[in-house]
């Protein structure tokens, strides 16, 4: 297997939302994305699927050995051998990287967040900075855009917290600030024992308000010079959008099941910011 079937795969299996953004974009700028997602997902998953704190500690300082090896010109993972050969073409330097593999080591090191500051500075290193790095590979011309990349990054993560609050409990971890949950009188046990109640529901609705609040500030940001260029992004905030209204006609039944939406959907989505240029 090349390393360009390696990351194919691995996106394609990781069943993501973002494989539908990638479909619509140039053969050079699909190869890099498919690339950079890959290396988030290899990432991601060394915590995802950690039995052992240590050996995944372990396992996230050989990646940050790995970028220093590839970004001094020897690559050995198949993530970073079809990563490298775009970096300079799409201004992906080490630092980004490193922020994401520090950002995955809070989630071995912290299970839960103090305030929503506390939780913004893990949506940085986890989404913001992804944001970032893809904002330029889609082709970013305006300073601007960087903004905006950040902000969107910041919604989709607390859209996904927001999907993934009784998963993330199984792994003994909530990222719903701890302050919120008490403004809301909301305990942690009520999480771990998937006990619903209004308070939990007015907590996520308060959730769901703040992240469709970042979605707006995000389109906002964008400049209209880059507003082509930045249709994957779009197609993203669409898709995201679509699931949290569809966990919002849920009633938030998000402790006990992960909603989604279909395959066809997200696709139709898609293409339908690509085709009309429409939310």
């Amino acid at each position: 297997m090349t390393p360009q079937d390696y990351v194919q795969h691995k996106t394609a299996h990781a069943g993501s939302s973002f494989y539908y953004a990638f479909l619509f974009l140039s053969a050079p700028k699909r190869a890099a994305i498919t690339a950079f997602y890959a290396f988030c997902r290899e990432v991601d998953d060394v915590v995802d699927e950690a039995t052992d704190k240590g050996v995944a500690a372990t396992q996230l300082a050989k990646w940050q050995i790995e970028v220093a090896h590839a970004y001094a010109g020897a690559p050995t993972h198949p993530v970073m051998q079809a990563l490298m050969p775009w970096v300079k073409n799409f201004a992906i330097e080490q630092r980004h990287l490193l922020s994401i593999i520090e950002g995955c080591q809070m989630d071995l090191n912290q299970a839960r967040y103090a305030d929503y500051p506390d939780l913004q500075r893990y949506c940085h290193l986890v989404a913001g900075v992804v944001g970032e790095v893809a904002a330029q590979i889609f082709g970013q011309t305006q300073p601007q855009t960087t903004a905006y990349a950040h902000k969107l990054g910041q919604a989709l993560q607390l859209t996904n917290i927001i999907r993934d609050v009784g998963e993330d409990a199984l792994r003994g971890r909530i990222y719903l600030p701890i302050h919120e949950l008490q403004q809301f009188n909301v305990t942690a046990q009520d999480i771990f024992q998937r006990r619903y109640s209004e308070n939990f529901t007015h907590l996520m609705c308060f959730q769901a308000q703040r992240v469709k609040g970042l979605f707006d500030e995000a389109l906002a940001l964008l400049p209209s010079a880059d507003w082509r260029a930045q249709k994957p992004g779009l197609m993203m905030a669409s898709i995201y959008r679509a699931l949290l209204q569809e966990i919002e006609r849920d009633q938030f039944s998000v402790l006990h099941q992960r909603i989604h939406l279909t395959p066809l959907r997200k696709l139709w989505l898609a293409w339908k910011v690509q085709a009309l240029g429409r939310m």
